[in-house]
């Protein structure tokens, strides 16, 4: 008989997600269940709004994503009217972006995967010394003496001889599954710490470019932080994007430089190394999307983009299929197993165009003890691609550009890859999941210098334009109009797609890549990525601490709604994990 594990909420993530798992009598997993416990409805409330205010609202939809709705929601109204956008303000987009990439990777590999992997109680049997060796031997990085290793583990033996981890509390320390030696356990929480400290001082570039993080301004038309031509005389005329401003992004780029090459990168092939058996398993369904990014000319202009636009399909990257958003007939979401309705049945698919959001909950009544999987499990709808479940992200993204011929991406995958002495396939898994954040954390971190330099190129010619106002008055508008807005986001494909009648929002669709990957079965049976990847090779060595469900989950890096917490009537977080 089948035991049902119940993982409700999966923690260090964004939103809510509850996981259930069907194991066999030896603890293998056998079927699994993702479920979305939390409606957005964010749609419904943009309908009759100013589309010129979308993004607004839209960008709300995340707490930690931050800007990319916004980015996605403006790109879906200047589809739709047919904007031209000027190309200092696509290099500002470009850069914050890009900047949102870095700092997202860097944040979930320490601070919300890491700990998958990193004992943190095994750290204090660490030798600091040993320590410093070990973490020299892989880095130049500065912070590598004795005498720091051997501080970072006093401050972690407070924490346990206070009666309390602090923000390490609740993990499942000396679980069977950890298998780093107690001096890279040690090596990971100071870089842990670091990279609390570190990422403080890179949101510096939204403020420059967008006013504030979280969430900067954005525009429709162009970029909200106009140039200022003559900063040096400073006075009335002087903003923000000046030559200090952009000396400063130049130092921030260089700080995310510095932490990808010195602590990310060595960090994750060094944990990398002892887990290799992680490589093969967790693979998902061996589909991928990419609908491209980072314009250097313009939307318009695959031809520019630094990721390519594509679908792979069975593994195969021999061929990228063609992906075309408007087309009615390629993305589709599906219902069956959601709480939702569509006017054309439980089993149609409907194109974002045709987007229907009507909450139809038919669910078990909380609280329960398990999901009705037969029936709706889920708040999160089921999109495919021409009938295929896919996987989006920064596997998917690697893969595009290693399939693309990218050189930069194929030399830095191909030397991770030998130093672990691993193949291209090895990547199809939960471990070269996190590995291909890592690699992507670095290639956009690289290419940031470049965006930069042609920014900084354009001012000193004279190019002082950052907006379009060209068609900013609604009375210019065709009397409907639609458009998609994509973009990809650091946990994958996001796309806004929007139809205007009359100057207001009549239809409002936001596909994000956590419903992609998170999502539940389609009318045909076909797991989504989430599920299928847990059901490829997974058994859990202690059931009442599902550590093996946490690593595969995590290395999609879930964003399942806004950054709330779930609390009891006394305002007590509640955490449950079950074995049924």
């Amino acid at each position: 008989m089948a035991n049902r594990i119940v993982v409700d909420p999966i923690t260090r993530i964004e939103g809510h997600l509850r996981i259930e798992a069907e194991t066999d009598a030896d603890g293998a997993i056998t079927g699994a269940y993702s479920s979305g416990t939390m409606v957005r409805g964010i749609e419904i409330i943009l309908k009759g709004r100013d589309p010129r205010d979308a993004w607004a609202f839209a960008q709300r939809i995340c707490g930690v994503c931050t800007l990319v709705h916004g980015m996605a929601s403006v790109r879906s109204v200047e589809d739709a009217l047919n904007y031209e956008i000027p190309a200092n303000a696509q290099l500002i987009r470009n850069l914050m972006i890009a900047a949102q990439y870095v700092h997202d990777h860097v944040m979930h590999f320490y601070h919300l995967h890491a700990l998958d992997w990193v004992d943190v109680v095994s750290a204090l049997s660490a030798d600091p010394k040993a320590t410093s060796d070990l973490a020299q031997s892989i880095s130049s990085y500065s912070k590598s003496s004795p005498g720091y290793f051997s501080d970072v583990q006093t401050k972690l033996k407070t924490f346990v001889e206070g009666g309390q981890l602090g923000i390490f509390a609740n993990g499942y320390w000396g679980h069977p599954e950890y298998k780093l030696p107690p001096e890279a356990n040690l090596m990971a929480v100071a870089h842990y710490l670091e990279a609390l400290a570190w990422q403080r001082d890179v949101v510096r570039l939204h403020a420059i470019f967008g006013g504030k993080n979280p969430h900067p301004n954005f525009l429709v038309g162009g970029a909200p932080a106009p140039i200022s031509s003559n900063s040096a005389s400073g006075g009335a005329a002087m903003t923000a994007l000046n030559i200090v401003g952009l000396e400063d992004i130049r130092n921030v780029i260089k700080s995310m430089q510095a932490f990808v090459d010195q602590v990310y990168v060595p960090d994750t092939v060094a944990i990398a190394s002892f887990y290799k058996d992680w490589f093969e398993r967790g693979e998902g369904v061996g589909n991928f999307l990419c609908y491209g990014d980072f314009p250097e000319q313009g939307n318009d202009d695959p031809s520019t983009w630094l990721i390519p636009r594509g679908a792979i399909l069975n593994r195969d990257l021999s061929t990228v299929h063609p992906v075309d958003l408007d087309s009615p007939e390629e993305v589709k979401e599906f219902i069956a197993h959601s709480w939702y309705d569509y006017s054309g049945g439980k089993e149609a698919g409907l194109h974002p165009y045709e987007g229907e959001t009507e909450f139809a909950y038919d669910g078990p009544e909380p609280p329960y003890d398990q999901l009705d999987v037969d029936k709706g499990y889920s708040w999160l709808k089921a999109p495919r691609w021409k009938g295929n479940v896919m996987e989006v992200g920064p596997l998917a993204r690697v893969l595009m550009l290693y399939a693309k011929g990218h050189e930069p991406t194929k030399a830095l995958a191909d030397a991770t890859l030998s130093k672990l002495d691993l193949p291209l396939t090895a990547m199809f898994s939960t471990m070269g999941r996190t590995a291909a954040r890592t690699l992507e954390s670095k290639i956009v971190a690289d290419q940031m210098m470049v965006w930069l330099d042609n920014l900084i190129a354009n001012i000193k010619g004279g190019n002082l334009s950052v907006h379009n106002e060209a068609k900013w008055d609604p009375s210019s508008w065709p009397s409907e109009a639609k458009g998609v807005g994509f973009m990809e986001a650091p946990r994958g494909g996001l796309a806004h797609w929007i139809v205007i009648k009359n100057g207001r929002i009549d239809n409002y669709q936001a596909v994000v890549p956590s419903t992609w990957n998170a999502g539940p079965r389609d009318p045909a049976g076909k797991p989504g990525p989430y599920e299928a990847a847990l059901m490829d090779r997974h058994s859990l060595a202690n059931p009442q601490q599902p550590l093996e469900i946490q690593r595969t989950i995590h290395s999609f890096d879930p964003c399942i709604a806004c950054a709330v917490h779930v609390v009891d009537p006394d305002g007590e977080e509640l955490t449950r994990i079950e074995v049924k």
